[in-house]
């Protein structure tokens, strides 16, 4: 009887020792995606600051929060642009800033096909507006221009491919 009895507590025992760790792996999930949410929030609220390139573009980006919104001051060697910016992140985990009323300088479009039809007349585009920057830490990335299949050009004032600014 007394070999059931340690067999049946043994069974407990372990039963109630399997029970306590699924409730610390639990807990330590919902701490994981509470810092997850943290530092989304965080980095959201560190994209406020004063941006330059590090090349020869003379560009520099001021971002501010207003209440609960991102304005932004884009200045070049020949202009100076305000609007709205926002942030959001991609389906990837990627993060961008959008400044939007920015219209791009240049777009062709897909240009890839261009002289497999030339009875039909080419159609007139819209040039895009708004510029999305990749945002990485302290960094902000625009491609600046595209290939010979998709030919634009954001801002003419820069002639590099990628223009990167960078928080002081």
């Amino acid at each position: 009887m007394s070999k059931i009895r340690f067999f049946f507590l043994l069974i407990f025992y372990f039963g109630l020792l399997s029970c306590n760790q699924k409730t610390e792996n639990i807990s330590s999930e919902k701490n994981l995606k509470e810092e997850i949410n943290v530092s989304k929030v965080n980095s959201k609220d560190e994209i406020e600051g004063t941006y330059t390139d590090s090349g020869d573009c003379n560009i520099s980006l001021i971002i501010s929060k207003i209440k609960n919104d991102y304005q932004y001051v884009f200045k070049t060697s020949v202009r100076t642009l305000k609007g709205k910016a926002t942030y959001s992140h991609s389906s990837s985990g990627e993060n961008y800033l959008t400044l939007e009323g920015i219209q791009w300088d240049e777009y062709e479009g897909d240009i890839s096909n261009e002289n497999e039809n030339d009875s039909i007349p080419p159609k007139e585009l819209e040039i895009p507006v708004g510029i999305d920057a990749l945002y990485v830490k302290d960094t902000l990335t625009i491609q600046n221009y595209g290939n010979a299949m998709n030919s634009y050009t954001k801002i003419s004032e820069c002639g590099l491919k990628y223009i990167q600014l960078i928080k002081k």
